[in-house]
């Protein structure tokens, strides 16, 4: 067997049967071995999966990621291990371009490059992700992606020290030094933006609270400040038009998370359905 795939869905029955049809995509029978674990369903999310040849279910009643995840690495058996959102894809020659960069002596964890198609997202949408998609620790990190592949050892470390965390994939990307992780650039995922700013925000005070979480538990190793903003801006002025709109959707979802920080709620998961639309 190549490799495994933990797959954690909530009401992804939209989109789901295309999204593990693609990974699965020129993958000989059997090789790859994939866990979607259900959390917390209302839909015939299982049912949509179970149609998948080769892909293995499992059903929770608890609706909570961190859950489905520690249930899906129980019961996947192979490495290296892929960890992939239910609602971005990834096609099967891309897994084995990640797989195959883990042979790399001292490579740890790797991610594939990312694709954000914003032609149906709002103006604001398509700022915020113009100038997210060229900060150094987003282009250069394993997170936002929806996927991050790991070896055993890479497992383990993730494991032992952000189990249960909200922004799983920020753990891992921080976990790594540099020489550990690698961005797989032949190997691209396609990540769905919301269409409306409101969606925007939702989603980012999602990120803001797991961000939170992880800085509360040493997880997280700074952030990208507004002075490296602003000197961004000021090296690509096409940048720099879009950095308020940046800002100001950053400033509100940090402001709107602070409820859910206030209350240690890291479980709660402001779905954003603009994006499956």
């Amino acid at each position: 067997m190549i490799a495994s795939v933990v797959v954690p869905a909530h009401n992804e029955a939209k989109g789901l049967s295309a999204n593990l049809t693609a990974l699965l995509d020129g993958i000989p029978d059997g090789a790859v071995e994939v866990v979607v674990v259900c959390n917390g369903c209302t839909d015939d999310t299982a049912a949509v999966a179970r149609k998948v040849p080769g892909v293995r279910v499992l059903e929770i009643a608890e609706a909570s990621k961190a859950r489905a995840v520690e249930v899906g690495n129980a019961a996947a058996a192979t490495f290296p291990r892929l960890h992939l959102d239910a609602d971005v894809r990834l096609t099967g020659t891309d897994l084995l371009r990640l797989v195959d960069a883990l042979d790399e002596d001292g490579v740890l964890a790797v991610a594939p490059g990312r694709s954000i198609p914003t032609e149906h997202s709002s103006w604001p949408v398509r700022a915020y992700y113009r100038v997210w998609q060229s900060l150094p620790a987003v282009r250069s990190g394993l997170f936002g992606r929806g996927a991050f592949c790991l070896t055993a050892e890479g497992q383990a470390r993730v494991a032992g020290a952000g189990a249960g965390l909200m922004n799983d994939d920020l753990v891992a990307s921080e976990l790594f030094t540099p020489a550990e992780r690698r961005v797989v650039t032949d190997a691209v995922v396609v990540v769905r933006p919301p269409r409306t700013t409101k969606d925007l925000v939702r989603r980012r005070i999602r990120v803001a609270t797991g961000n939170t979480q992880a800085d509360d538990h040493g997880a997280r190793h700074g952030s990208t400040s507004f002075s490296q903003l602003l000197l961004l801006g000021l090296r690509q002025p096409t940048i720099g038009l879009r950095v308020p709109v940046f800002l100001t959707v950053t400033l509100v979802a940090r402001m709107l998370s602070r409820r859910a920080v206030r209350s240690g709620d890291y479980s709660t998961w402001l779905r954003d359905d603009s994006s499956r639309a």
